[in-house]
């Protein structure tokens, strides 16, 4: 990209972030978000694409991350850069509300998520149903080490708490349970916290890092920075392992198997795998129950607290919901 190009990039980005501020100024404040301000988001959000996947700069180069990353241990992430996150001075200076979610690419990976944290952007309802999606890798897996048992989350990339994201394919992995809980929970809910109590913005973007065409992410690169206060508040960059402590994971295809003693490896025929069965049910939202297209219940539900889904029973629960003891689903 040409320092001109740059320039008009960052010209148009700072005359929307401009108007961003002054519709919000004007905007009524309540617990919703402002529908005109959303749409000046979208805006700038399409400004920042093109500046975010044109800008070589911008862009982080997963071999050349994992090449430096030690292998796996006990500590669920390790310091990247000394701790400096990779944002250019311009960036450093958007106070504007944005999401990015890059598109799935050829083997059905998600790739960098992107978003200026915000309140604008925080959600304002109830988290909804996300087990209708299968990231790249996808397989539902228990053991009984893991705490909840199952091996495998849909974890966010970036954490619904901080954007509201449900089922949106582009911001879903196939992650730890460790790498959800352990690793990436605690730095969201710094960023969390942070933006609730200053109602700063803080840049976000969390990179999932495969090793050529495996289907399940090594890791994720989280960098945060918080802008108001030049990352006095707010400033990281860490690579966080996804990875589960006593279990082994082919990365290639999802497949795990148990570790014994730390060293020998169980068979990987038997593997503690179950099949994924997918079948139909309809969430209430209200009540937190599920049940079958066939319930009684379904008939006297709200149209606005009705989900439709094709998924599976277990993922459903660990959504949150509960089985209807009217049909027992």
């Amino acid at each position: 990209m040409t320092l001109m190009k740059r320039k008009n990039i960052y010209i148009w980005i700072l005359l929307v972030c401009s108007f961003v501020l002054l519709c919000h100024g004007c905007a009524e404040h309540n617990n919703e978000k402002d529908t005109g301000v959303q749409d000046v988001v979208s805006s700038s959000t399409e400004v920042l694409t093109e500046s975010y996947e044109t800008n070589d700069d911008y862009m982080v180069d997963s071999a050349d991350i994992l090449s430096i990353i030690p292998e796996f241990s006990e500590d669920a992430y390790i310091v990247i850069n000394n701790n400096t996150p990779y944002f250019t001075s311009e960036e450093k200076e958007c106070k504007c509300a944005f999401e990015i979610y890059s598109d799935l690419d050829e083997l059905g990976r998600c790739g960098v998520a992107y978003a200026n944290i915000c309140r604008e952007i925080m959600p304002t309802e109830e988290r909804g149903a996300i087990g209708q999606i299968k990231p790249s890798g996808w397989q539902l897996v228990k053991y009984d080490i893991v705490e909840g048992k199952y091996l495998y989350n849909r974890c966010h990339l970036i954490g619904y708490q901080l954007a509201g994201e449900n089922a949106n394919e582009k911001n879903l992995i196939t992650g730890t349970r460790f790498l959800n809980v352990s690793g990436m929970l605690s730095f969201e809910n710094m960023v969390y916290d942070y933006v609730k109590e200053t109602e700063n913005h803080v840049l976000y973007r969390v990179t999932p890092l495969y090793n050529e065409n495996n289907l399940v992410a090594t890791g994720v690169l989280i960098e945060a920075y918080s802008v108001e206060d030049d990352g006095d508040g707010i400033c990281f960059n860490v690579f966080i392992y996804n990875s589960q402590p006593g279990i082994e994971i082919d990365y290639a295809t999802g497949n795990s198997w148990l570790v014994e003693d730390g060293t020998d490896f169980v068979d990987r025929n038997t593997t503690f795998s179950t099949e994924d069965t997918i079948d139909k049910y309809v969430l209430n939202t209200n009540t937190k129950k599920f049940h079958l297209p066939t319930c009684g219940s379904v008939t006297e539900m709200k149209d606005k607290n009705k989900i439709e889904i094709e998924g599976n029973r277990e993922d459903i629960i660990m959504d949150g919901y509960s089985p209807c003891g009217r049909c027992n689903p």
